[in-house]
């Protein structure tokens, strides 16, 4: 793990092209967070979540990941179901919702033009990653939503790609005793033309919970 992990930071504009697009945005939407989105959960989980980054609409309007967005409906219904959060949906950051030995962070902490960040600013985001991950208890699981996640807290971790393909339903063992779990990413196009469906993200989630006890 980098050594130069860092704190999340709520005004952080180390990338240029992310700072200027959440500027703009701000003077489009001046009621949205439209800043970093910080994680949601609590300090030292058993359930670590990484997704991608904040949605337009969603965590980067209301300022907590995978609020108020499409992809946060699956991810809030499994959560509940399965003991993690004492409410089935998240519409806003004041809802009262509040997640149980669990976290939800993103690999990329501000919204990027059309939900696409570039490698650069996926680096560069890294070391808040590798902070959160110091994080989280011994024994926890590291739940990826995607690639991008994934190959995100495989470099956070300082380990190599190549020996942790990412691959759907795929659980790491590592050996610090912490283990990732790998699921397609439970955004509206995912979830719409079912590459995810419910019963594939529920039967992730049952392992997940296989796991932890």
């Amino acid at each position: 793990m980098s050594s130069s992990a860092t704190t999340f930071k709520p005004d952080c504009e180390d990338c240029p092209r992310l700072a200027r697009f959440l500027k703009s945005i701000r003077q489009q939407y001046p009621d949205y967070h439209a800043r970093p989105v910080p994680a949601f959960g609590v300090n030292k989980p058993g359930l670590l979540i990484v997704g991608l980054a904040p949605g337009m609409h969603g965590a980067n309007a209301s300022g907590r990941p995978f609020t108020g967005d499409h992809a946060g409906i699956l991810l809030y219904e499994m959560l509940f179901r399965h003991g993690f959060s004492n409410r089935a949906s998240s519409i806003h950051r004041n809802d009262k919702l509040k997640l149980i030995n669990s976290r939800i962070t993103n690999a990329v902490k501000c919204l990027p033009p059309q939900n696409k960040p570039n490698a650069d600013e996926i680096n560069t985001c890294n070391h808040f990653l590798a902070a959160e991950l110091e994080q989280v208890a011994a024994d926890s699981v590291i739940l990826c939503l995607g690639q991008i996640s994934h190959k995100a807290v495989i470099r956070a971790l300082g380990l190599r790609q190549r020996d942790y393909p990412f691959k759907h339903g795929a659980l790491y063992q590592l050996a610090n005793g912490k283990a990732i779990m790998d699921s397609y990413h439970c955004s509206r196009y995912n979830t719409q033309t079912k590459r995810l469906t419910e019963a594939m993200f529920d039967a992730i989630f049952r392992r997940i919970k296989e796991e932890l006890e």
